[in-house]
């Protein structure tokens, strides 16, 4: 399962209502190669489906990722932040053994 926390649910709110995105868009998360952990968290707004697709629902937010991700990010939160250490979406990931001083980067 992925998870949203509630301020990351209405921040991708707004950015739907903001960007005019229909029903069929949704948040993709990948993990990819790189990054000073080895491991990077990448997110977008999508509105096509693959085949090999894990698909979420949290808090009435749309999650799809592909399976080779699912298995570095199963349980993870997404998260949104406003607070002076900087704004953005993050992850919070129990599986992560590391991470980088930004949190972009994670290690298993």
């Amino acid at each position: 399962m992925l998870f949203v926390s509630d301020t990351a649910k209405e921040r991708i709110q707004q950015i739907i209502t903001d960007n005019s995105y229909d029903e069929n868009y949704f948040i993709r998360v990948s993990v990819l190669g790189g990054g000073c952990s080895g491991l990077t968290y990448q997110m977008d707004f999508d509105n096509k489906i693959k085949e090999e697709d894990q698909i979420f629902n949290d808090k009435g937010i749309k999650l799809v990722t592909d399976l080779r991700s699912f298995l570095y990010i199963c349980n993870t939160t997404l998260d949104f932040s406003e607070g002076l250490n900087g704004k953005g979406f993050h992850f919070v990931n129990p599986n992560a053994q590391r991470t980088c001083s930004c949190g972009d980067s994670f290690a298993i």
